[in-house]
């Protein structure tokens, strides 16, 4: 039997297909609450609501609602180091150690900027057993992936650096603007381009955010990661995952809302992703104000490692700071598509190709062994028949 749905926002009578396949995703997939927003040649044509903030559905998703949306937190983070090489400060292809000395020691003192992007620099985890309370204490992880040698030989292969990506990228950023992550993408991207995502979430803002629901236990004949990382918790999948132990509710948590975790914890909602990638798919400017180069663009989404993945089951493919698509997963048919997905279904990406600028936001978690949640990727498939 259907639910019945409100749907709040607009969408151009061009897209109503795409906004029944939103509506259908409470259907299939037991949707709780959700927001997307679509963007074409920098204007809105998508922007809805609907559904529950909260896992009792007592309190509806609102427009300004946002939620933690993990890895697609990665991609506001690349931002951020392509802001830096645009103002002349940061060359990706220097030692991160001229920018961060004490990062030479074990062996890399020629390990590139560009490995810490495209996820082969071989530092996807810490070996040592690291306390919970690690994950937010930025000294901590810092100094612990500034004493950690390789897992492989850097630019030899490629390998998902689930957490330790923000830990490393936000590191250098720190260093050569003397800001967090957070305060530094606050300043140079959310306040001036009017994006509402933070990374690091003062406790004022916590009324506005919609609770993640863990998923259930995937069913025994289910291909998932979680069952992949608990099959063997000394891999290094698990240790990237799970060093420092981090429990599923943590997300719901004071501590990781207001901590930086630059690879995992950005609050935002849909309509804030699809703004911020509809102004890359558009040449980087917007309003005469300019995000980024279309060079650093066209950097940023040249791939740089493609292939299995040294970490997870699957085929990955990365650009600078961003995700690609895979043959098997497509942000869309266009070969230029750059963004990120983050664990649980939220997906954002711009396609310079076609204008669009794309952004999905969720807060009922689902798991398995993909990169763009089947949610987004049925948004997705609408969207390019409508285009």
């Amino acid at each position: 039997m259907a639910i019945e749905l409100t749907v709040q926002g607009t969408c151009d009578a061009r897209f109503l297909p795409v906004r029944e396949v939103f509506v259908e995703n409470f259907n299939s997939f037991g949707e709780t609450g959700a927001s997307l927003a679509i963007t074409l040649d920098g204007k809105s044509v998508v922007d809805i609501w609907a559904g529950y903030a909260d896992a009792a559905r007592t309190q509806q998703w609102k427009r300004d609602t946002i939620a933690n949306v993990y890895s697609t937190t990665k991609g506001m983070t690349a931002i951020c180091a392509h802001r830096l090489v645009d103002q002349g400060r940061l060359d990706l292809d220097a030692p991160v150690a001229k920018y961060w000395p004490e990062f030479a020691a074990a062996g890399k003192e020629r390990l590139p900027v560009r490995y810490l992007l495209s996820h082969q620099a071989g530092m996807a985890a810490v070996r040592q057993p690291l306390a919970p309370d690690a994950v937010y204490d930025w000294e901590t992880m810092a100094g612990a992936l500034a004493q950690q040698e390789p897992w492989w030989e850097p630019g030899s292969k490629h390998g998902y650096h689930a957490l330790t990506y923000g830990w490393l990228v936000g590191e250098v950023i720190r260093r050569l603007s003397g800001k967090s992550v957070g305060a530094f993408f606050r300043d140079e991207v959310a306040q001036p381009f009017g994006i509402d995502c933070q990374i690091g979430l003062p406790a004022a803002e916590d009324v506005r955010v919609a609770p993640l629901t863990p998923p259930p236990p995937p069913p025994p004949e289910q291909l998932d990661l979680l069952m992949a990382i608990l099959k063997d918790p000394e891999s290094l999948l698990a240790k990237s995952f799970i060093n420092p132990p981090i429990l599923p509710e943590a997300a719901n948590s004071r501590e990781w809302r207001g901590a930086e975790i630059p690879a995992a914890n950005g609050h935002t909602n849909a309509r804030a992703l699809a703004g911020v990638y509809g102004i890359l798919a558009c040449g980087g400017a917007v309003n005469g104000r300019r995000l980024l180069s279309r060079q650093s663009i066209q950097h940023a989404s040249t791939e740089q490692a493609n292939g299995p993945d040294a970490l997870l089951p699957m085929h990955t493919c990365f650009g600078l700071g961003f995700m690609l698509s895979t043959p098997n997963e497509k942000m869309g048919p266009n070969p230029r598509t750059f963004g990120h997905g983050g664990m649980g279904g939220s997906m954002a990406f711009a396609d310079p190709e076609a204008g669009v600028g794309f952004g999905y936001v969720m807060n009922e978690m689902h798991t398995g062994l993909w990169l763009i949640d089947p949610r987004p990727a049925a948004i997705i498939a609408a969207l390019y028949r409508c285009l």
